[in-house]
């Protein structure tokens, strides 16, 4: 009886999340090549949510909705990965900005600019505006990317909501990384933070941040991306 009661609940869930699905499916296809069906997009977010309702506790004092996000868009990440369309070559210009936002980090003591990046990097502002084009385009630069392997699959997104039903020890390890984190999304430049805010809290899509911006919607792509690898560059280890 009390394995029937967990299946129907685990059911409800889901039934319940569908709309849920779609919505996040729609908010992440800009971000992922054209040649990815939305089919497979869905299927794989499908798989994330059912993972969610099956490993869900309410007894944690959090939503449902609040906890299925991060899984979902972890599956569909995690499918798109084993497509294998992240070229090694695109790995390493990525890992090669990221050690060049670090290194310029600790020789400054704060976020370098856009020009000293190019700079450090010998591209022109133009070529390296398009290098941050083509890793957002690739969807693996998001406040939902996983901090480490370490830490259970933990988001930059889980350490900025209020979970409660922590171990003490828990609590503790959360509050630190909240407040590095905090401090970082601090040294960012206004445009980044506000482009942040506007996409994770108010749900506006690239277009609309543009609009309200009075900047192209490439513009916002790349601050986006720019402001994400400098907080992955900071709050990891390289």
């Amino acid at each position: 009886m009390y394995q029937s009661a967990a299946y129907d609940e685990r059911d409800g869930l889901i039934k319940a999340h569908l709309n849920f699905v779609d919505f996040i499916v729609q908010r992440m296809r800009p971000q992922i090549p054209a040649y990815i069906s939305l089919d497979e997009l869905k299927s794989a977010a499908m798989y994330g949510l059912m993972e969610a309702a099956g490993r869900f506790d309410p007894g944690k004092g959090i939503l449902f909705k609040t906890f299925a996000e991060s899984r979902i868009r972890g599956a569909v990440l995690d499918e798109v990965r084993k497509m294998d369309w992240f070229s090694r070559s695109m790995r390493e210009k990525q890992s090669r900005l990221l050690k060049t936002m670090k290194r310029l980090e600790l020789e400054t003591g704060r976020d370098p600019t856009e020009e000293e990046l190019a700079e450090a990097l010998h591209m022109s502002i133009g070529e390296y505006q398009k290098l941050l084009n083509e890793i957002g385009h690739l969807g693996f630069v998001s406040l939902y990317e996983t901090l480490n392997t370490s830490r259970d699959g933990e988001t930059f997104m889980d350490q900025l909501e209020d979970e409660t039903g922590k171990s003490p020890e828990e609590e503790l390890s959360t509050r630190e990384l909240t407040l590095e984190l905090a401090g970082q999304l601090d040294k960012l430049s206004e445009k980044e933070r506000l482009v942040l805010t506007l996409f994770y809290y108010e749900e506006f899509t690239q277009k609309e941040i543009a609009d309200i911006l009075d900047l192209s919607e490439g513009r916002i792509s790349q601050l986006h991306s720019q402001a994400l690898l400098k907080l992955k560059a900071a709050m990891t280890e390289l």
